[in-house]
């Protein structure tokens, strides 16, 4: 996996485990496109797809992926809802976490610490438990029970971080710089293949390529993950159509759809949400809207209003999912019409995972 600095073109060194560029404080990211290759059956989760990973590490699996693909028939079309939920630790982040740690070991990392609004976190430390890597994991004290339990009970150390998300990002990367390796769902890039995998699971479930994917965007990781998986396989004649993606945000915390819409994120309000897992800034921010305007999609935000409503009519066709997962149903009520078919919506993590 080449990997290199965005800023200053700096390679990620062959040992070691930064998190940000040593040269220039920059972000690192893939330095080639991403690659779809031979599928190997025998291996476990999404490892089948190794091949296009080109990661120089050993399977860290719990058996993530191969999530259940479900047509439902809604606003008068049938949609398709990948149910990403029933990856082990109940979200989507399995996918992405199961390649980073794996690059982790793979370097000779024992010991880590992440941030986390709880999903993330929670998928790390079921992977680091996986790997016999200690963790340690910032929360922000809003993070829902559920998922703070979950994050202990893999045996990784909780800190509570008081205040906004950012608070806890900025605890951790104090520790980062007292020398703690900060295994980031955000800074690293290790993760993005990972995330690729959801766009391969889609089309060999669909048999063709989705004319449209609605996906939740916090970070923006699962939609730049899959957005490259989609262009992997079209560059390998796999489909032959880039589906439209469209991103979805609350609108108490929308800053991609503000640099959609106005070309920045500067005074971006980031205000409560039930939807915790899409708030804060995005650090690929300005790669996950250019994706989006690739594929001819688009972002859309949804007022608080209408999210736990969404969550209760999911529910009701049976996917139970948490309040983050939910913004897709009034985003789907809103673009169906526009949408070409088929449609498939991700349902990124279990409802199980909230008490609200």
């Amino acid at each position: 996996m080449k990997i290199s600095c965005m800023n200053c073109g700096q390679k990620y060194p062959e040992t070691g485990t930064p998190y940000q560029c040593p040269k220039c404080g920059g972000l690192f990211d893939l330095a080639e496109p991403l690659t779809f290759g031979p599928v190997d059956k025998t291996q476990p989760g999404i490892w089948r797809y190794a091949s296009s990973f080109d990661l120089e590490a050993d399977p860290v699996s719990l058996g993530e992926g191969n999530t259940p693909l479900i047509p439902a028939k809604v606003f008068g079309r049938e949609v398709f809802f990948k149910c990403e939920y029933s990856n082990p630790s109940g979200s989507f982040k399995d996918r992405g976490s199961a390649t980073l740690v794996a690059a982790m070991k793979a370097r000779g990392v024992t010991e880590a610490i992440e941030d986390s609004s709880g999903n993330a976190g929670a998928s790390f430390a079921a992977y680091a438990a996986r790997a016999g890597i200690k963790a340690r994991v910032y929360v922000p004290e809003s993070a829902s029970g559920p998922k703070r339990l979950q994050i202990e009970l893999y045996g990784a150390e909780l800190v509570s971080v008081p205040g906004p998300r950012v608070n806890a990002a900025q605890a951790v990367r104090k520790a980062a710089e007292a020398g703690t390796i900060y295994a980031s769902h955000a800074y690293l890039p290790f993760n993005i293949p990972g995330y690729a995998t959801c766009a391969y699971e889609i089309v060999e479930q669909l048999g063709r390529a989705p004319g449209a994917v609605i996906i939740p965007a916090g970070q923006g990781g699962l939609l730049l993950g899959m957005g490259r998986g989609f262009d992997a396989m079209l560059r390998a004649d796999m489909i032959a159509k880039m589906p439209m993606i469209v991103g979805v945000q609350a609108s108490a915390c929308q800053p991609l759809v503000a640099l959609w819409k106005h070309g920045t994120m500067d005074g971006v309000a980031d205000n409560q949400t039930v939807a915790e897992g899409v708030r804060g800034k995005s650090l690929r921010a300005e790669a996950v809207v250019e994706m989006t305007r690739r594929s001819g999609g688009r972002f859309t935000s949804v007022d608080e209003a209408y999210i736990l409503s969404g969550r209760d009519a999911l529910a009701h066709l049976g996917f139970y999912v948490e309040p983050t997962s939910a913004l897709v149903w009034r985003a789907l009520e809103e673009t169906i019409l526009e949408l070409p078919d088929p449609v498939v919506v991700v349902l990124t993590g279990s409802g199980l995972k909230s008490l609200i």
